[in-house]
């Protein structure tokens, strides 16, 4: 098992994508790299608590490689938006890509440039080491199925997608719908 912490805006769509992906074996939605230890949500809302919306995503390296884990992160997030995702403004929505393992940066690097090169924009998508992720309350983690109506600045249709392919596949660029 691996782990890796991103974020992408509102932690409820994008622990619900990724939760759908194949390979990833479990999520947990909480605060990343702020300056204020153990933050409630309400603080991270309120004050300038400095920490992203972060999902950690615990994966299976060998049915999901970080690579195509990446890749299909980047299809919900928009790379270039500063602050934002979807209707969800501030600083806790930014965009990111945190490691504990010094041997992911490389392969995070490597995406991020990928990435650069199809946008042709200026990126801002953090990269850098994990400096501390505080989990956030019970009634946040597995938010959208306690709360199947709730609001999602990811698309359902992609969390639907999600849940029907071959992640590697598609990652790769070869689409393809699982059986």
């Amino acid at each position: 098992m691996r782990t890796i912490y991103l974020a992408g805006g509102c932690y409820w769509g994008v622990e619900k994508y990724l939760a759908s992906l194949r390979g990833v074996l479990a999520t947990e939605v909480g605060f990343a790299n702020g300056n204020t230890a153990h933050p409630s949500y309400e603080q991270v809302k309120h004050e300038n608590t400095g920490h992203a919306e972060t999902v950690r995503v615990d994966y299976d390296e060998q049915a999901l490689p970080l690579r195509a884990l990446l890749r299909l992160f980047f299809r919900i997030i928009d790379p270039v938006s500063v602050d934002q995702q979807g209707h969800d403004v501030g600083h806790q929505y930014r965009t990111g890509i945190y490691w504990t393992d010094a041997a992911d940066e490389a392969t995070v690097r490597e995406e991020l440039g990928r990435l650069q090169e199809q946008v042709g924009q200026h990126l801002a998508v953090e990269a850098q080491p994990l400096e501390h992720f505080y989990s956030a309350e019970e009634y946040h983690q597995k938010y959208l199925d306690k709360n199947p109506g709730g609001y999602c600045h990811v698309p359902w249709e992609m969390i639907r997608w999600a849940q029907g392919i071959d992640p590697v596949k598609e990652a790769m660029g070869e689409p393809s719908q699982s059986a």
